[in-house]
């Protein structure tokens, strides 16, 4: 019996889930034999060579001057300080402490949609909101026992996640998608390239530790693929929830590639923003929103350099 369109896309989400986290695991893990900017560099070359060749074919590339175009460059400059903020968070903290303040961006995005572009939010979605960022608040536990510097860089790249796809709401449909991935594939090459002598220069590498780089970025395009697929067999207030499997990723990979168990705050916080997500989500079906924060955010709620 085949499966109805809403299941499959679930599936497809679920399964972009996994390759997002996949991803990150496997960044995580190379962080302790080399450092992030060089990550970045090896991580943004593959993807700059399969986004390109795959903008390329699609004939995404006919118009190249349209990256200077002042939304995609926020986007870019914003995904860049996204992209170096995660990273050193993940090389620091436990995967699914990460993964759990990521999982308020849409909250972040909603937030900034009201205050930016006017879009009309009631009060119950602002109560959400504030409910949600005392979910982040919980994780990272500012002024008590096991507070880290750290956390702040993944609120920061929370909040750089989320002027990312607002801008990206503002660029021109002309443009296409292929063109701004490429864009933004280059530019986390070339300042993976810009910070590697700050961060400690050049580690020799293996063919090991090569092909897990290239596997991350695989991983990333696996991700997007299916996000794409699910988008558009299934209906966006169906699937957008299941993107909270991200978070059962981490734990798992975390506990199973690196020991990590996640301690009582996480789990508190995690499960807080969790459920003020899903409020905000079905506070916007209610209102009858043409486009809920999950779809302007993009489920895939990291910086993955593309």
């Amino acid at each position: 019996m085949p499966l109805s369109p809403n299941l499959r896309g679930a599936l497809f989400m679920m399964v972009a889930m996994a390759g997002f986290t996949l991803n990150d695991a496997i960044t995580k893990f190379s962080s302790e034999s080399m450092n992030m900017a060089q990550v970045m560099l090896i991580r943004g070359a593959f993807a700059s060579l399969f986004v390109g060749l795959l903008a390329w074919q699609r004939g995404a590339l006919a118009r190249p001057g349209s990256m200077l175009q002042p939304t995609v460059a926020l986007r870019v400059a914003s995904e860049a300080g996204a992209t170096v903020s995660f990273l050193v968070a993940l090389a620091h903290l436990p995967i699914a402490n990460v993964s759990a303040v990521l999982q308020a961006l849409p909250l972040a995005v909603t937030m900034g949609a009201a205050l930016v572009l006017n879009e009309g939010v009631g009060w119950r979605r602002w109560l959400a909101i504030a409910v949600g960022f005392a979910g982040v608040l919980i994780i990272v536990r500012p002024g008590f026992e096991g507070f880290s510097v750290f956390s702040l860089l993944a609120l920061a790249s929370v909040a750089c996640c989320a002027v990312r796809d607002l801008a990206t709401k503002r660029i021109p449909q002309a443009i296409p998608t292929l063109l701004v991935s490429s864009a933004t594939a280059l530019a986390m090459t070339f300042l993976g390239a810009a910070l590697l002598s700050p961060m400690g220069g050049w580690t020799p590498m293996t063919g090991q530790s090569t092909a897990f780089l290239a596997l991350a970025a695989v991983l990333v395009l696996i991700g997007y693929h299916s996000i794409i697929t699910a988008m558009r067999v299934g209906d966006i207030s169906f699937i957008a929830p299941f993107r909270y499997t991200a978070l059962l990723w981490s734990i798992l990979l975390g506990f199973t590639i690196f020991g990590d168990v996640p301690d009582l705050p996480m789990i508190v916080g995690a499960t807080i923003i969790i459920a003020s997500g899903l409020y905000a989500l079905y506070r916007e079906r209610i209102v009858g929103r043409r486009k809920t924060a999950a779809e302007s955010t993009g489920p895939d709620m990291a910086p993955d350099g593309i």
